[in-house]
């Protein structure tokens, strides 16, 4: 079995391995930040800032990114806060690095893809810090001072990797290439990350799913809804900008492990039931295209 074909199996592992020795690997759960932050600058080092072009298909997308997430928090927060938080984490959610790559499979503008990513994680790390102080519910301390606290957080997570990036090609190219002709290991980080987050979820929702099984089942749903929305909505502003395969991965291919970790930090734990579903429904519509694709050729 060549290595693509045991690539393509590791997901699935991961999630069973996670739920399998939750009780284990949950207590792993301080390094999913460590993980993300080394899976962001791996990815950083191989963008050329040179070559990055923003359209007005990427700011429409980001719009619909920043907005949709608080429309459907307004909307939904009324019948269940958990599901408008669940939810509004799944369009909130950046790009996904490994969306480039899909995009490439299917015969899409990676260059715009790359563009779109930078652009929203970025964003992400701006805005989510001031939106989570507000949904958030952080007792004991102060709006501002939780503000600060994480905004300071995501800050690193998000923001450090791309300037760290930027500094090593100018200061020290050769580390720099070392580390961008690693781009492999961010596939090994990306699974250790998800077993992880997987696992702190399998843990969390044993002590206290049973008690919101019904708000599960409607989160599930829903992400499945938003899911199919998000890829369809991407892909018809991306054929109107003659970029239609970048559009349905720039809005529909999230961050999952990152959103994941965002919801168990900085909301209510059993709003990260959206980005884990999400991780299903994203893999099965990636799936499909990438089957069609090769059908076609």
């Amino acid at each position: 079995m060549n290595i693509k074909k045991i690539k393509s199996y590791m997901m699935p592992v991961s999630m069973i391995v996670g739920t399998l020795f939750y009780s284990y690997l949950a207590q792993l759960a301080f390094i999913t930040p460590y993980l993300i932050f080394f899976m962001l600058l791996i990815t950083y080092t191989n963008i050329s800032l040179r070559a990055v072009r923003f359209t007005m298909l990427h700011f429409w997308l980001l719009a619909i990114q920043l907005v949709g997430s608080i429309a459907a928090y307004v909307a939904i927060r009324g019948i269940d806060p958990i599901i408008a938080q669940s939810v509004m984490i799944c369009i909130l959610a950046p790009t996904a690095t490994s969306a480039v790559v899909i995009t490439g499979m299917l015969g899409g503008n990676t260059a715009s893809l790359t563009a779109f990513s930078l652009l929203s994680n970025l964003t992400v790390a701006l805005v989510a810090p001031l939106m989570f102080t507000i949904i958030g519910d952080h007792s004991g301390f102060s709006f501002w001072e939780e503000l600060q606290s994480i905004t300071q957080r995501v800050f690193i997570l998000l923001l450090l990797p791309f300037f760290l990036a930027i500094l090593l090609g100018r200061f020290l190219p050769k580390v720099q290439n070392k580390i961008r002709n690693s781009q492999s290991y961010s596939f090994y980080l990306w699974n250790l990350a998800l077993m992880i987050v997987t696992a702190r979820s399998v843990d969390f929702l044993l002590l206290e799913g049973r008690a919101h099984f019904s708000t599960a089942l409607a989160i599930f749903g829903l992400t499945l809804f938003i899911c199919c929305i998000q890829f369809y909505t991407g892909r018809r502003l991306g054929r109107y900008y003659s970029d239609t395969v970048a559009g349905g991965q720039g809005l529909g291919q999230k961050n999952t492990i990152l959103s994941i970790w965002m919801a168990q930090t900085y909301l209510n734990p059993i709003s990260s039931i959206g980005p884990g579903a999400y991780i299903l429904w994203q893999n099965i519509i990636n799936s499909t295209q990438v089957w069609h694709k090769q059908r076609r050729n």
